[in-house]
């Protein structure tokens, strides 16, 4: 076993943005992870993380001319690419065992700072047909490939740690539940030398002193539980610690429960998150930390070399975003102008459409699935065309994937190509196929509002919204998630409906959207330019200069990874 280090944050997620090449992500989750991670290299912090090196990807999304979606594997070789870690470590799976690798990706700061990533990764000769693929599909096969998956991320990236010589001084980082079988890892660990059925209410507090939880689910339904059955077959006898410490739901493993179980500080990812779950868990002490977003990574080039110009320092510290209220608005356009002109030429690129720099454009790019309603903006097609020839023409650039499982996802993508060509040319619609991070840079840069209608409260946080605002990019969006605490009504952008609290009729919101596009933001984009700049300045200046994850990483650094004095000893401690 190597040496002993000193104390680090090891961050655990089932997926992580890295770069474009590597499609080791879904989503925000995956997003947000990756940001997080370059914030903490930023900050030279001496955090690692842990994921799966997901050889296939989540997929490759085609679409028809319809809007059909069909998935193709999204394929990459880690070992063309990474450098790979000396030791190996063996987990049990269903009584095999299951040797487990890793790779190294190093994500490095804006100064001297290094954060590595280990990629674990089962395609080994000494596996099995089937075990040689469980680290292969981001999200993929059924419930009994899925909690394997769960078994070689939580417990065999926890054994690979320790074999690395991250020991006791290691502080864990469950981000979602996903990871959460690294727990029970631990407490076999703090019960050694006595029986599973020994072990104690004392154990679990020792190893949640260790481990902090973020969950990023705000319904029952979206928390990964397997069925009791299944998971004795699949743990076998490391089952025993389930059941002498109770932490079964009923007769199912609820893997966020375990975390919440086994761990000294929980969080949402905003206030509203926070209150959520606080309701769906109320045995527990839910707090908030709301996310954020990578500043530099998101920032478009024109808009990197304006804030080079008025306050080169905002790289180094985001805080500095907040002197953009200083910056003329005239520049503050010509930045836009050209972030714009950048991903119309790419959206030609990839689609064949021309689209005019000169139209109001609408940007909506997530993951397309019910509760997001992608689609809600053709509900009335009649008012939408009469919008667009009263007050002044309208054009909307879409991405995103729904799941290869989501059939209502993959209906509403081909609704939203049906509204395309009942509108035609006088609203014109276009939706690039495979969003990914290079197209969610432009899209989120580029648009000139960005448009959230999700169902409330089923909007965790968001962070698309996020990286918008760096860019100058103001929300049209339902007061849900991130956007309770960033919008300042016709200052950093709009709401969608004035009650931030549950929806009783999800139509309410249809009249308010184009109430809202009519009456509020298409006047201003084409009546009042100037005004129009200072809402994009605001958009920088206030929610930029906080919505970032250097903030929420100094967040978690003093709330959680380190509480009391211990912080000293964690900025000190050598980056690795």
């Amino acid at each position: 076993m190597a040496a002993a280090r000193p104390m680090t944050v090891a961050y655990f997620s089932m997926e992580i943005c890295l770069e474009q090449a590597i499609p080791t992500y879904s989503g925000g989750l995956g997003v947000l992870a990756g940001d997080t991670l370059r914030s903490a290299a930023d900050l030279r912090l001496p955090v690692v993380a842990v994921t799966l090196a997901h050889r296939l990807g989540y997929f490759r999304q085609h679409l028809d001319a319809d809007g059909g979606q069909t998935e193709g594997p999204a394929e990459w070789r880690p070992e063309e690419r990474l450098q790979a870690v000396a030791q190996t470590v063996t987990v049990q799976v269903e009584g095999r065992p299951v040797v487990v690798r890793a790779w190294r990706y190093d994500i490095r700061g804006v100064s001297d700072g290094v954060v590595p990533v280990f990629l674990l990764d089962t395609r080994l000769p000494e596996n099995s047909p089937y075990d040689q693929t469980l680290t292969d599909t981001l999200y993929g096969g059924d419930s009994r490939y899925r909690l394997c998956q769960e078994v070689v991320l939580g417990m065999g990236g926890a054994a690979l740690l320790e074999a690395m010589g991250y020991g006791e001084e290691t502080q864990f980082h469950i981000n979602e539940g996903h990871a959460a079988l690294l727990c029970l890892h631990l407490l076999e660990r703090q019960y050694a030398g006595r029986q599973p059925w020994e072990a104690n209410v004392g154990d679990v507090e020792a190893v949640a002193r260790r481990c902090i939880f973020t969950t990023h689910t705000p319904v029952p339904a979206g928390h990964d539980r397997f069925a009791g059955d299944l998971t004795r077959e699949v743990l076998g006898e490391r089952a025993a610690t389930l059941d002498a410490l109770q932490l079964w739901e009923g007769t199912e493993l609820n893997m966020t429960r375990l975390a919440l179980r086994c761990s000294r500080f929980i969080n949402g990812v905003a206030l509203r998150h926070q209150q959520v779950s606080q309701e769906m868990f109320p045995e527990f002490p839910i707090g908030a930390i709301t996310n954020g977003v990578h500043a530099v990574t998101w920032t478009a080039e024109p808009f990197r070399q304006l804030f080079d110009r008025y306050f080169p320092e905002w790289r180094r510290d985001n805080n500095y975003l907040r002197y953009a209220i200083t910056i003329p608005v005239e520049d503050i356009r010509s930045a836009h102008r050209a972030a714009k002109q950048a991903m119309l030429d790419e959206v030609e690129r990839r689609t064949g459409v021309h689209l005019d720099p000169r139209v109001f454009t609408i940007g909506f790019a997530r993951r397309a699935t019910t509760y997001k309603r992608t689609d809600l903006i053709f509900s009335d097609l009649d008012r939408l065309r009469s919008i667009a020839t009263q007050v002044g023409p309208i054009q909307i650039v879409y991405g995103g994937k729904a799941h290869p499982k989501d059939e209502n996802g993959k209906a509403m993508i081909r609704r939203i190509h049906e509204s395309a060509r009942k509108l035609g040319d006088l609203v014109k619609v276009v939706y690039v196929e495979n969003y990914e991070m290079t197209l969610g840079h432009l899209l989120t840069s580029g648009s000139d509002v960005w448009l959230n209608n999700p169902m409330r409260p089923l909007e965790a946080s968001g962070t698309s919204g996020m990286k918008s605002a760096l860019n100058g990019v103001p929300s049209l969006s339902v007061l849900d998630g991130w956007w309770i605490e960033g919008c300042l009504e016709g200052a950093t952008g709009w709401s969608i409906g004035a009650d931030p609290g549950l929806t009783v009729d999800p139509t309410a919101d249809i009249p308010e959207l184009y109430y809202k596009l009519e009456r509020v933001v298409l006047p201003l984009f084409y009546g009042m330019p100037y005004k129009w700049g200072e809402v994009q300045r605001n958009a920088i200046a206030v929610n930029g200069s906080f919505f970032n994850t250097q903030r929420m990483v100094m967040q978690y650094l003093q709330n959680a990874w380190a509480p009391g004095s211990a912080n000293e000893a964690l900025i000190a401690a050598p980056t690795a």
